[in-house]
């Protein structure tokens, strides 16, 4: 090629070379002659095949002057491509050994000096044999690579494969060539079908030039193949998004210009002046409320918001429903408070049985109230077991004031929202159950009751726990604000109410805002009167029976208290008087009966065997068996402590899920014993060459506290000294070290625990004798209580003869 042929050409021409060429696509030929010396141009990059047409920008000095030693004798050069594009001057090591053979269509050299263009056809593979020559361009002796393989059935299917897929990829690229697909479709050599269809591919150099080494057409097909199924697949995918994309685009715009349209319509028809009315009527709600002015005028705003909204837009109904939460709370109903005292107490007393301590403090709370109303009442907490009445003392008091009741359970509650709510902002947001609640009941002064306080959790969603802190401050819940509602709420007219089985889990400064209110477990004597005068009217009633149709005797309520139940409350034994009255149902609908009585023995014939049998005697015929007594939240409870030696060497082992305090306590009665040993005979070698296991039964279920103290002393007591302890006698109280019994809790619980389980004798400690007022006379009837100061007073009664 002579120099004076270089022309100064556009790149639309230079696209119009390449499309041209490639469109007459034509297989390489067979018996291309290659010189046996061949000059090299290094390019960094791109890879060249057989067949295919690419332009190259050459800049690089060694480059332009393998062009300038062009003639137009020496028209086939070898492309080769660098290893490492950084390298500015490659060398052998840097550059691959097989590269195309190639003849120069054009030359371009760009105005100013820039970088010139050279269009190059491809020919043939080829082999570097030997480097001859690096300045100042590269010179090599080649070889000829000729392309192998084999064609068979599985390779011409795969043909026609490629050829799908290349022609698919083709309609799918935006800047393919239109003659691409004519081109693809028109070659029938497997060799220059991959060549040609591997140049078109968007992958690396590297594996272009994996490509390019391949001698066997068959597998430089499946691999080619390989590739373009990768390619085909992440442009259909793209191609979906797009449709995706453009769909919503087009959507969006069709519902502007038809809600644009449905303006002018409804202009027309004058449907604005309804919708004008309808937010008109709107704003004259929101001032009628009666909501604080500040508020009042945010929620005007929001009204004057709607006015340039389409009403087929999201974000109105998302405002119309605020707006309208809003103007349905309570903001200045509420009902008059009724304070009669004499009422209030007919009322509870109608109500509820017992509970004494707690109707003359719920009578002082009300009594308060009438005479300040404007005062902040204290927070009540009513504590006790399942089944004592919280709840239904919640309704007498609203009953009472003649206020609405709500109760909510916050049993399991651990998302902080449930209280306060979510942002109006998110999709489905709702006000928390307080403003809920307020807003059902239709008044601002409801008494309000949260029950199981004991039961709240807490997660990653947030702490309702604290969430509760302003809720049950009287300082701060005039301005509660809810994060739907966003504006202050006054809470301080609500008289709240919280209920739980103990106060243990509730978090000290919401404990620090109640004032608790112990309600304690029923003696078997308030048990069977609830029973006569509440719980068999409500179940004959529920279950459809008239009152002259069922009667049950005292001595079948007692057999159902004491031996079908076993509770502080009367829940169970209300589920118990359910079956009966169920029985009683079944033969009054079956015409066998026009009266169903319920006696001692037919309690056995509807519920079975006694559920619930006293252990005392059966647990307590051995030295080292003690009986002690303890508080849950469900009641007192009989604690059986069994003591038991085996030779050793004075090792102390404690089991049956004892907690930590009162792992404690056995230790510290053990190291008590050995330290007052020599005073009551008992050898010291006793300690050295025996271990002791103390078990406490039930060993599934979990049991700390100190109160146990006493009972595992006498149990380890009993057995160092071999004596019996008194079958019908319990005992309860923290020991010290000292052998001092110190006092404690849960008092009425354990006595009516005690009583229930038949025993005659109970040791309390001494600093516990002021408590037993509260010990109901009934529960004390026919028993003895023993006072003691330490421990070594103990062994004066406790034994059996």
């Amino acid at each position: 090629m002579k120099k004076n042929s270089f022309d100064l050409l556009e790149m639309d021409e230079i696209d119009e070379i390449i499309s041209e060429e490639n469109g007459r696509h034509s297989e390489p030929p067979e018996d291309q002659q290659l010189p046996e010396e061949m000059k090299l141009l290094p390019v960094r990059n791109a890879v060249s095949f057989p067949g295919t047409v690419v332009p190259l920008a050459i800049g690089r000095d060694r480059s332009l002057a393998l062009l300038d030693e062009l003639d137009s004798e020496e028209e086939i050069i070898g492309l080769i491509t660098q290893k490492k594009s950084e390298v500015e001057n490659p060398k052998a090591k840097d550059i691959y050994d097989i590269g195309t053979a190639v003849s120069i269509l054009k030359v371009i050299r760009s105005p100013g000096g820039g970088a010139t263009t050279v269009i190059v056809h491809g020919l043939t593979r080829f082999r570097i044999d030997e480097v001859i020559q690096t300045d100042p361009f590269i010179k090599a002796r080649v070889s000829r690579v000729e392309s192998k393989g084999r064609v068979t059935k599985k390779l011409k299917a795969m043909m026609v494969n490629v050829k799908k897929m290349a022609i698919k990829v083709a309609s799918l690229s935006p800047n393919a060539p239109e003659e691409a697909s004519l081109v693809i479709e028109n070659i029938d050599d497997p060799g220059s079908l991959a060549d040609f269809v591997a140049a078109t591919l968007n992958v690396s150099t590297k594996e272009k030039q994996e490509f390019l080494e391949e001698e066997s057409f068959n597998k430089r097909l499946q691999k080619v193949s390989v590739s373009l199924a990768n390619q085909l697949e992440l442009l259909e995918l793209s191609d979906k998004i797009h449709g995706e994309v453009r769909q919503a685009i087009d959507k969006t715009q069709r519902e502007y210009f038809l809600q644009e349209q449905l303006k002018a319509i409804q202009s027309e028809l004058g449907h604005d002046d309804k919708m004008q009315g309808d937010l008109n009527s709107l704003s004259e709600k929101v001032k009628n409320t009666g909501m604080p002015e500040k508020v009042e005028s945010e929620i005007l705003k929001d009204v004057e918001r709607l006015k340039s909204i389409p009403q087929a837009s999201p974000e109105y109904s998302v405002i119309r429903n605020y707006v309208e939460w809003a103007c349905d709370l309570p903001w200045k109903i509420q009902t008059e408070d009724a304070i009669d005292i004499e009422r209030a107490e007919q009322i509870l007393e109608r109500d509820h049985y017992g509970l004494k301590k707690v109707k003359k403090r719920i009578l002082e709370f009300l009594s308060v109230r009438k005479l300040n109303p404007e005062g902040k009442s204290p927070i009540l907490c009513l504590v006790g077991p399942p089944g004592v009445g919280k709840t239904s003392l919640g309704k007498s008091i609203a009953n009472a004031l003649n206020r609405k009741f709500i109760r909510i359970s916050l049993g399991g509650m651990r998302d902080e929202a449930e209280i306060r709510g979510h942002r109006k902002t998110y999709i489905g947001a709702m006000p928390g159950r307080i403003l809920q609640e307020i807003r059902k009941s239709g008044s601002n002064n409801p008494v309000f009751m949260l029950d199981e306080l004991d039961k709240i959790g807490q997660d990653f969603r947030g702490d309702p726990a604290s969430a509760l802190l302003e809720v049950l401050d009287p300082e701060q819940n005039n301005t509660f604000t809810d994060y739907y509602l966003d504006q202050p709420f006054d809470l301080s007219n609500v008289m709240f109410i919280g209920t739980a089985n103990y106060t243990d889990p509730i978090p000290d400064p919401l404990y620090d805002r109640m004032e608790t209110i112990e309600l304690p477990g029923y003696t078997q004597v308030e048990k069977l009167n609830i029973a006569k005068k509440y719980l068999v009217k409500r179940q004959v009633q529920e279950n459809g029976l008239k009152q002259s149709q069922f009667s049950i005797r005292d001595e079948a309520i007692n057999l159902l208290i004491e031996g079908y139940t076993s509770e502080a409350g009367v829940r169970s034994l209300e589920r118990q008087i359910a079956a009966m009255c169920r029985a009683a149902a079944t033969k009054v609908a079956r015409d066998e009966a026009k009266k169903f009585t319920v006696t001692k023995k037919k309690v056995g014939e509807v519920l079975g065997p006694v559920k619930y049998e006293s252990e005392i005697r059966n647990r307590t015929g051995k030295p080292g068996v003690a009986t002690g007594l303890a508080w849950t939240p469900y009641g007192g409870e009989i604690l059986f402590i069994e003591s038991l030696s085996v030779p050793g060497k004075g090792d102390l082992t404690i089991t049956g899920q004892i907690g930590d305090v009162m792992e404690e306590s056995a230790k510290a009665a053990y190291s008590y014993i050995k330290s007052v040993a020599p005073k009551n005979k008992i050898d010291n070698d006793t300690f050295k060459d025996y271990d002791y296991h103390i078990h406490v039964p039930a060993g599934a279920v979990p049991k700390d506290g100190p109160s146990a103290g006493v009972g595992m002393f006498a149990s380890l007591f009993s057995l160092v000294l071999g004596k019996k302890i008194r079958a019908d006698l319990a005992m309860t109280g923290e020991i010290s070290l000292q052998g001092n019994v110190l006092p404690i809790g849960g008092l009425k619980e354990k006595v009516l625990a005690a009583k229930m389980a038949g025993i005659k004798t109970v040791v309390l400690p001494y600093r516990n004798k002021k408590d037993m007022p509260e010990v109901p006379e009934e529960a004390k009837k026919d028993m003895e209580f023993v006072f003691v100061k330490r421990v070594n007073e103990l062994k004066k009664f406790i034994f059996a003869e």
